[in-house]
């Protein structure tokens, strides 16, 4: 018998993660500002997520849309009053000018996570050599899933690398983007067992909430062997 799949959902406030809650998800990816791929959400956003539900909740480091780190002094602050705020996972990943990892810019803000579990994103999807860069960061504290559709361009081209990366390292596969409900069973058989969704749990828009009823879906489908 598989382990039951994880359900990782995208939500920018209370009411996301609410019905996010409700419909089978196991964990939100919290983030702000959607129009720039994510990121980083207020204080006060994750603080009144975190009042709203008990899933585990990995907070988005992010300021700018793109791969680069910007302003790596103020990544570590918001970094810093994230976990003074009582977060305890996270996400983030950043790349250099030549698609290499920046390792010094991932270093320092890790740092300040102190061990907390976090997830390296789809930077890994537009990276320039994916083996490189999870080789860079193998041994880096707390790292625990990669955030990968297999491909800059989406699930639908990434299918192929994926189900080859399916159990060859010790991080966990969390696959999304352009994710959809009918490449779930071609991944669990490979032994995937961790998604992402973001507009998918969200068929009337981004600028809607979160819809129970979609979730529940790909809940259905994750537990259906």
């Amino acid at each position: 018998m598989s382990k039951r799949a994880v359900l990782e959902v995208i939500a920018l406030t209370p009411e996301d993660a609410i019905a996010a809650q409700a419909g089978g998800a196991d964990r939100l990816e919290l983030v702000t500002d959607m129009a720039a791929d994510g990121l980083t959400p207020s204080v006060a956003a994750f603080a009144g997520i975190r009042s709203a539900v008990d899933l585990s909740l990995r907070v988005m480091l992010r300021l700018s849309d793109g791969f680069a780190a910007g302003d790596v002094d103020r990544l570590v602050r918001v970094a810093r009053e994230m976990r003074d705020a009582g977060a305890e996972e996270f996400v983030l990943g950043f790349l250099d000018a030549d698609g290499a990892v920046d390792l010094a810019a991932v270093e320092r803000v890790i740092e300040v996570l102190d061990g907390c579990r976090w997830t390296f994103h789809r930077a890994l999807d537009h990276a320039a050599d994916r083996d490189a860069l999870r080789k860079q960061l193998a041994d880096l504290p707390g790292l625990d899933t990669y955030l990968t559709a297999g491909s800059a361009a989406g699930v639908d081209t990434g299918l192929p690398t994926l189900l080859a990366e399916a159990g060859r390292y010790e991080q966990q596969l969390l696959v999304g983007g352009g994710l959809r409900l009918e490449h779930v069973p071609v991944l669990r058989a490979a032994g995937i067992d961790a998604f992402h969704i973001g507009g998918a749990a969200r068929p009337r828009g981004w600028d809607r909430p979160v819809s129970t009823r979609a979730v529940a879906e790909w809940r259905h489908v994750l537990d259906a062997r």
